[in-house]
């Protein structure tokens, strides 16, 4: 075939660039960096002279960037090219979580293959793209990257044509996965490519890009600054807020690795762990409500209820934010859940955010329930080591992870609570990366992540110490700087 070794060739050919009535009428072809990749791509391939018999050294190439340099269009024309150009390829396709793989990886890859020229020749199918001709032995397929699925990724070979991974926002991806991966790049002409931010100064994709295994790979650099895709004043905005220097910006900009440690506040291990434990609550343990209240839009009213160690047992409240203007809906929710008299569903706390839920606290508290309170996330920390309320309890919930339980299947809560990124301010105080910076970002509102976080807002006494007025008790020993 014409552009087998020539993947920049192939994607000019391709796709529609230019035409009209098409969503590429006014687009020319990839950026200096996508071409770049892609022209060391075709170089990687032409040097190892694969004959179609003799296995050949897997083509290993990866990318630390900032934010929105086109990386996952990148990985959707190289999916089409190794499918296009290679018949009886096999890839697999994996992100650092399911939302991620689902709605963006795999989006763009479905979206552009039925733009490419050769999308006659496959069924594209919600989790696989298969050959009309041979779609068990000529396909690319998607696998969740979680450590028990590690054994979906082994198996995969093509002894005469390419077997072939990629890896989207690679931090995250645990080490398991990689080890397993590896074995399919034992015969044929293999090939491996991974990319993202590198918020994590350890784990396989740091080894690739920055430690140890750095020689074996084509890898790049690539600051967000030099892509066309990206929000130039925006990465501005960044930098003045956090200096050019600083482990946030030399993530989300320039591609870099962290200096202090891992970006990510909460790293996947502890999430991992919270969904396989198992956990009793003592019969004491009081039940806390944390609600966070959306504003409209796209973020949802969440209401998330912990017992002790269990965050898992009572399923969280769920309400789009679209309903949020109707307010007698969700009082009428909130006072019914508050009213609830049976032992295991006994509300002794609820902490409402304040942004948008101070009406709701001051409705429900002059209705009698005394056992609801208002949390200011830019509240001062009670402890100095947080520069706010919103860090605080993010830092009380991430050490509750390493021994409490959560859903095993709440994909959502997942993403939420590894979605922001800290850094510590001159004061050495912990700062937790704010919602509107996330949103900047891509990064969808942590509304169950900050649900839960707000069951951490202050100390509740077990229920058979709960003697005293509750306003009393919750009070004890506090300053009451964590109150809106």
């Amino acid at each position: 075939m014409e552009y087998t070794n020539d993947p920049l060739g192939f994607v000019h050919y391709a796709y529609p660039w230019g035409e009209p009535n098409t969503p590429l009428a006014s687009e020319s072809g990839p950026d200096a960096n996508q071409r770049a990749f892609l022209e060391d791509l075709g170089r990687e391939v032409r040097k190892r002279r694969f004959n179609g018999t003799d296995p050949v050294m897997p083509v290993l190439m990866a990318i630390s960037s900032g934010h929105g340099t086109g990386k996952t269009v990148l990985g959707a024309w190289i999916a089409g090219w190794i499918l296009s150009t290679r018949p009886y390829s096999i890839g697999t396709v994996t992100a650092n979580t399911w939302l991620q793989l689902e709605s963006r990886t795999w989006a763009a890859i479905q979206n552009w293959m039925r733009m490419c020229i050769t999308a006659g020749w496959f069924d594209i199918h919600i989790k696989g793209i298969y050959s009309k001709m041979s779609p068990e032995n000529w396909k690319c397929v998607i696998q969740t990257c979680k450590p028990e699925n590690a054994q979906a990724f082994a198996g995969q070979h093509a002894r005469t044509s390419t077997s072939w991974y990629l890896f989207d926002e690679s931090s995250h991806i645990p080490d398991a996965i990689w080890d397993v991966a590896q074995g399919g790049l034992t015969d044929g002409e293999p090939m491996f490519f991974c990319w993202g931010q590198p918020a994590r100064k350890s784990g396989r994709f740091y080894e690739v890009c920055f430690g140890k295994l750095r020689d074996r790979w084509n890898f790049r650099l690539i600051d967000s600054r030099t892509s066309r895709f990206t929000n130039r004043a925006l990465l501005e905005e960044w930098i003045r807020d956090y200096g050019e220097d600083s482990d946030f910006c030399r993530v989300r900009v320039k591609g870099m690795a962290p200096r202090a440690g891992d970006l990510q506040y909460i790293d996947q291990d502890r999430i991992d762990g919270a969904k396989r434990r198992q956990v009793q609550a003592f019969a004491d343990d009081p039940l806390i409500c944390g609600f966070d209240v959306s504003g409209g839009g796209q973020a949802w009213n969440v209401i998330w209820f912990r017992r002790g160690l269990d965050a898992r047992s009572i399923p969280p409240v769920l309400v789009p934010g679209q309903y949020s203007q109707e307010r007698s809906g969700m009082l009428a929710k909130l006072a019914e859940i508050l009213s609830d008299r049976r032992p295991q569903r006994r509300v002794s706390a609820m902490f409402v955010d304040s942004a948008f839920g101070a009406p709701y606290v001051e409705r429900l508290r002059s209705m009698g329930y005394d056992n609801v309170r208002e949390v200011s996330f830019g509240a001062p920390s009670p402890d100095r080591h947080q520069a706010n309320m919103r860090a605080y309890m993010w830092s009380k919930m991430r050490d509750w992870l390493d021994h409490g339980a959560i859903p095993p299947d709440d994909v959502v809560l997942e993403t939420d609570l590894t979605a922001p990124g800290s850094h510590l301010n001159r004061s050495d105080q912990l700062v937790l990366e704010s919602k509107e910076n996330m949103q900047k970002r891509g990064v969808a509102s942590p509304d169950r992540g900050d649900a839960l976080a707000l069951t951490f807002a202050a100390h509740v006494p077990p229920v058979a110490a709960q003697e005293r007025p509750l306003a009393e008790r919750l009070m004890s020993g506090f300053s009451g700087s964590w109150m809106g």
